[in-house]
């Protein structure tokens, strides 16, 4: 991931966001906003994605969620982010640099804030005022009223959100069906590549269910 130095990020416990975070946000949005041009209505995505979707790519202002794998999350935001989008990722403290590049991220357009706290809802809605594309991994408990408010959020800035996990409310869902590795032979090779089929359901124009299997 990242920029060059770590992004926001939140103190753990009930405190409110440190103002050198509220300030990090702020150059972030200075710097990344606006990248694409607001009439650029659909992200792009992988082609093998793009049977997935009804737009053939991600409409600004929807929320997707994705269950059960984030190298197919960021599968879905690279060719965004290859085509000048930054991307930001909440919450997911296992995921560096060589994973996102290695799916195509750009990391100069890459801002990872690992460990938002009990204050994530907060940093969510502040980077949906910055970038393109938020992935965000919500606590255990998520609470019907945020996840409401930052599907609102998202549609009136044009911000695709990207849960990674289940989330009510989201206009469509992309699920893992089945994995399976490859090229690990008897325990002495090496891993090629997971073949994925993925499942995508979804409301109104996305309500027909819709099948892909992907190499990631």
């Amino acid at each position: 991931m990242a920029l060059a130095e770590p992004v926001p990020e939140v103190r753990r416990g009930n405190r409110d966001v440190l103002p050198r975070e509220q300030q990090q946000l702020r150059e972030l949005a200075g710097r990344a906003g606006p990248v694409t041009l607001a009439e650029d209505k659909i992200l792009a995505v992988a082609g093998p994605l793009q049977g997935l979707l009804p737009d053939g790519g991600l409409r600004r202002g929807s929320t997707v969620s994705v269950v059960g794998s984030t190298s197919l999350a960021l599968q879905l935001v690279a060719a965004s982010s290859a085509a000048g989008s930054w991307v930001a990722a909440v919450g997911v403290p296992s995921l560096g640099a060589v994973a996102a590049s290695e799916a195509g991220v750009v990391l100069e357009r890459l801002a990872l804030v690992p460990r938002p706290g009990e204050q994530w809802a907060t940093v969510v809605a502040a980077l949906l005022d910055a970038v393109d594309v938020v992935l965000v991994r919500p606590p255990h408990r998520l609470r019907h009223a945020d996840a409401r408010k930052l599907i609102a959020r998202a549609r009136e800035r044009g911000v695709v959100l990207v849960p990674l996990g289940p989330w009510d409310g989201a206009d469509m869902r992309l699920e893992v069906a089945s994995a399976h590795w490859h090229g690990v032979g008897q325990g002495d090779g090496h891993l090629q590549g997971c073949r994925m089929e993925v499942v995508a359901t979804g409301r109104r124009a996305a309500a027909r269910e819709r099948r892909a299997v992907l190499w990631v």
